[in-house]
């Protein structure tokens, strides 16, 4: 529901260039260009995750989008050919855009990205990894937690608790 009082951000602050790339390309590119924006995507993600409301990350939003777009252009002038090859084998070798058939230009498309870019190409399982971000955003405030007047009240602390006659259906729990 909207409300006059809800904030929504203008058709200017939502406009930004657009990653305009078909699926075969962004998949050839996703390791490097994952490696290239990695700060400024987990800075995004932490972002939308901590504040809950995608309208308060539109700046970090834009800065991924803008570091995707200069990775293109990068590219494009260091490794256009080698990419092209390894973009199109994958794109004309398979109906998922599968990497197992391309490894051969996958390897010169690499070896392009490690010479002239300095980006190595991130191991199996690297972005599956668990990471510390360091950020200069400030901590949001914790929740309130909510209390309610008509809530069935609790058990006092210094009330006995007798066991249940039957056992109880988490067994494997001992207390």
């Amino acid at each position: 529901m909207y409300t006059e009082e809800m904030y929504l951000p203008t058709v200017e602050e939502l406009t930004v260039p657009e990653v305009n790339l078909s699926t075969n390309t962004l998949r050839a590119a996703s390791f490097h260009l994952g490696k290239y924006c990695e700060s400024k995507n987990n800075e995004f993600m932490l972002c939308r995750d901590e504040l809950k409301d995608p309208r308060k990350c539109l700046k970090e939003g834009r800065e991924v989008t803008s570091c995707s777009l200069d990775f293109f252009r990068q590219m494009k002038k260091n490794c256009a050919e080698e990419f092209n090859t390894y973009s199109t084998c994958m794109w004309k070798t398979s109906g998922d855009y599968a990497f197992k058939h391309c490894r051969k230009t996958q390897s010169v498309y690499d070896q392009c990205m490690l010479e002239k870019m300095d980006i190595p190409r991130p191991e199996y399982g690297y972005f599956c990894r668990v990471r510390v971000h360091d950020t200069d955003r400030p901590k949001p405030p914790k929740p309130k937690k909510e209390v309610y007047v008509d809530a069935t009240p609790a058990l006092p602390d210094d009330k006995e608790r007798i066991r249940a006659k039957y056992g109880s259906r988490l067994h494997w729990i001992t207390e």
